[in-house]
């Protein structure tokens, strides 16, 4: 047991404000109709974050840190850097305004300074990883997600879904264009660059460099990896697939649910106060566990690729700014938060073909090297994802 935990923390990732908007929109909107959607993203990510793990293992370096010493031309390699740092930056506001949304539907704090607790609060956690190590750090983000499972969950034990519902979205199908939109919101918010992007450094944090330590057998560390991302994703995809049935069960038809202080007064309004205050909860870990995420793929992002090390809280602290600026001028956080996975859309691609070929690679892996089946769905689950994000970024742009 004690070689789990580096899923988990880049599961959080997974229980993003991003996340809890796409899903909630989804089920208030259209229903079970895109259940299949949640199941089948979370499938995808299995295979996605067992590979980061698996190079991070193997090599005893993260993604970017392999990449950086792959990418010999150095604008190339600033190029790559750049994109990586602005998905990790988009990714850092959408939390941050998660979280401070949250602040302002449980005590009423305006949105600017529930930003500024949000972002002292992350630099805290950050702190323990800092001082404490990875160890100390997974246990207080595990906490988290205890936190967020109660927050988000809870609301189906006073009012289930409809189990005809539920399996009848297990159907794949769409019903217009803005569902096809509410998918790739959906698989863009669940499968995120920079999860897969800590997810190699967290593995080579926890088990460190097989070349130059006593670590156990890489296999046994594979083995072990396989069950940390198996609990990590049936956490993250039932917490996932729950916000999708409370909505759906609760929200159908109702207006307003297409943010997350109408879903919240919804909530409220239709299953009382005690679940709508869980769910602002929950909304509030999840800020608060996956910024701290977000803030360390950063710092790694900048690392493996520039060689340039800048303390974790520094960082914190420098891109807390472009999120206190949106909610200072009175940006609509929900609409922020949508264009915030737009901007992640364009970074899947560049995460996932470079994972999915070194994975592949003997001469990266050796013996660990992905098999043939391996790489083939590989490939299949990366050509879909980034086919959907391309159908988001063209149903954005146009309008539908």
């Amino acid at each position: 047991m004690w070689m789990l935990g580096p899923a988990l923390v880049a599961g959080v990732a997974y229980l993003d404000p991003g996340n809890v908007a796409s899903n909630m929109t989804a089920g208030a909107r259209y229903g079970y109709l895109l259940v299949w959607v949640v199941l089948a993203g979370n499938a995808m990510a299995w295979l996605i974050q067992y590979l980061s793990a698996k190079l991070g293992i193997v090599t005893g370096q993260s993604l970017p840190e392999v990449l950086g010493t792959r990418i010999r031309n150095p604008w190339a390699r600033r190029a790559y850097w750049l994109q990586a740092e602005l998905v990790a930056m988009a990714t850092d506001i959408a939390e941050v305004l998660g979280g401070a949304v949250a602040l302002y539907l449980l005590f009423d704090i305006p949105l600017l300074l529930g930003g500024a607790i949000t972002g002292a609060v992350s630099m805290a956690l950050l702190a323990v990883q800092t001082r404490r190590g990875p160890r100390h750090f997974e246990f207080v983000i595990i906490g988290l997600m205890a936190i967020i499972v109660v927050g988000f969950v809870a609301g189906l034990f006073i009012a289930p879904p409809d189990p005809g519902g539920v399996f009848g979205g297990m159907v794949p199908r769409f019903d217009d264009a803005g569902s096809v939109l509410l998918a790739a919101s959906i698989l863009g918010a669940t499968i995120m660059p920079h999860a897969i992007y800590a997810h190699s450094a967290l593995a080579r944090d926890r088990f460190g460099d097989p070349r130059t330590s006593n670590p156990p057998s890489i296999r046994t560390l594979l083995t072990v990896t396989r069950w940390d991302v198996t609990i990590a994703m049936v956490i993250a995809g039932s917490v996932n697939l729950a916000i999708l049935l409370l909505a759906a069960a609760n929200l159908a038809g109702v207006e307003g649910t297409d943010s997350l202080e109408g879903a919240y007064a919804a909530i409220s309004d239709n299953l009382g106060a005690v679940i709508g205050t869980l769910f602002a909860v929950g909304l509030l870990a999840s800020g608060l566990a996956s910024t701290s995420v977000g803030a360390y793929a950063g710092a790694e992002i900048m690392h493996g690729l520039l060689t340039v090390r800048i303390p974790l809280l520094a960082r914190r602290l420098v891109t807390l700014i472009p999120a206190l600026f949106i909610l200072g001028v009175g940006f609509d956080p929900t609409l922020a938060l949508v264009l915030s996975q737009v901007v992640l859309s364009f970074g899947i691609p560049f995460a996932l073909i470079p994972l999915v070929a070194l994975t592949a690679q003997r001469r990266t892996l050796g013996e660990h090297a992905n098999r043939r089946l391996t790489t083939v769905l590989g490939v299949v689950f990366a050509a879909l994802l980034i086919a959907l994000n391309a159908v988001l970024l063209w149903l954005v742009a146009t309008g539908a």
